[in-house]
């Protein structure tokens, strides 16, 4: 399926804007809204609406964001099935890392009685092997 398609399949109208920003998220996973307007070059819309587009983008579903302590929150096309992130310490290198058990939502931890979990987020801090 196309962007086009993904998008009006989602609900949101294909914009040039949105469809800019989902082709710098297929070649730049893990990045950061200024890094987002940044690669977008000369035709990057204002850091407001790069913001905007990516809100809408997450609410539809179509991007994940999450946010590595001590940096900006970072976004990427991989959405939908509670994947994890290793984070590098050293260079901020982010790598994607397979649930833990195999399936959404991955940890079941101590809970108040009834609740849910829809997702858990782990991050995996340590050193790359490009930085070891």
């Amino acid at each position: 399926m196309s962007d086009v398609e993904l998008l009006r399949a989602h609900g949101l109208r294909a914009t040039s804007g949105r469809l800019a920003i989902l082709t710098v998220l297929d070649s730049s996973p893990h990045v950061d809204a200024e890094s987002v307007r940044r690669l977008l070059g000369a035709q990057a819309p204002s850091l407001q609406a790069v913001h905007n587009i990516l809100a809408d983008l997450q609410r539809a579903g179509l991007v994940r964001r999450f946010e590595p302590a001590r940096s900006a929150a970072r976004y990427e096309r991989h959405a939908g099935d509670n994947h994890h992130h290793a984070v590098c310490s050293v260079c901020g290198k982010v790598t994607d890392v397979a649930c833990t058990t195999g399936r959404s939502p991955c940890l079941h931890g101590p809970t108040p009685p009834g609740f849910a979990v829809a997702t858990a987020e782990v991050i995996f801090w340590g050193t790359c092997a490009d930085c070891v």
